[in-house]
């Protein structure tokens, strides 16, 4: 091993114990409580050509999410709801950590999760976007791209998905001799609530919320849930080896609630003020 490798694992593990001792304290090295997390910034419609975008800052990590509305043929065992299709990708500006190839596992899982609590929550009424029962429907892509990483992705892409399909303006189709028009004209996307997710991290024996990337390179587990404008749990998603109590479980569950509607309350005003 070298020196300079030497020198690396003391620096990270100074800065753990610093970390651990700060938060045994109830504060994090960027000042936040434990409970506390990063601002929340929105801008849509950034993608002048999309049907539907965003871009979210949550810290300084940053998510772009773009729409594209096609027609196409209903998924099998689905032939009465219209498609939606959700991908992510890191670029390479995001992190001097990424490297090239194709998406890894936790980029698929990072598309997955934000899916999940999307679909789970029956954020869009997919019922309402057949134009032939069982043969064409709308078929709605959610590209995001982060373009920088300073912890939570998932969080952050799940805000940046919800906002642009808030903003989607779908074209409306009409169907003739067999044949999809674009009428030329657009109406409003089917929307039936806002999901929000609340990621939590443990640390040691400590409680995390919105973990930024020093947070997450020590976080022994992580649990993300996704509440609905009633409140309600629709998703979740547990990451790392780590383990979680019953008792941590159910306060991360009525943080998430809690916190939840407080995000959520931010992202409507910020949804609104930004039409």
């Amino acid at each position: 091993m070298s020196l300079s490798k030497k020198s690396t694992i003391i620096v990270e593990n100074l800065r753990k114990k610093q970390m651990m001792e700060s938060i045994s304290a109830g504060k994090r090295l960027d000042e936040r409580s434990l409970d506390e997390t990063r601002p929340i910034e929105i801008e849509l419609d950034v993608i002048k050509k999309a049907s539907g975008s965003a871009w979210v800052k949550l810290g300084k990590t940053e998510v772009v999410a773009g729409i594209k509305v096609e027609t196409g043929e209903p998924f099998e065992g689905l032939e009465n709801s219209g498609a939606l299709i959700i991908t992510a990708e890191v670029l390479p500006i995001a992190s001097p950590h990424i490297e090239p190839g194709p998406p890894d596992e936790e980029t698929i899982e990072l598309a997955r999760v934000v899916d999940r609590g999307v679909r789970e929550s029956e954020m869009l009424e997919l019922s309402k976007l057949v134009l032939v029962p069982g043969k064409i429907v709308y078929t709605i892509f959610v590209d995001c791209s982060i373009i920088n990483v300073d912890g939570n992705l998932l969080d952050a892409t799940s805000y940046a998905v919800v906002a642009a399909l808030t903003s989607c303006k779908l074209p409306v189709f009409e169907i003739k001799d067999d044949k999809v028009l674009d009428t030329g004209r657009t109406q409003e996307t089917p929307i039936t609530t806002i999901p929000v997710s609340v990621t939590t991290v443990k640390i040691g024996d400590y409680l995390l919320l919105d973990p930024n990337t020093e947070e997450e390179a020590c976080m022994d587990a992580r649990l993300t849930i996704t509440t609905n404008s009633k409140g309600s749990i629709v998703a979740m998603q547990k990451g790392l080896k780590g383990y979680f109590t019953v008792d941590e479980v159910k306060s991360i569950a009525d943080k998430a609630i809690s916190k939840g509607e407080e995000i959520r309350a931010k992202l409507k005003g910020l949804i609104h003020h930004g039409k």
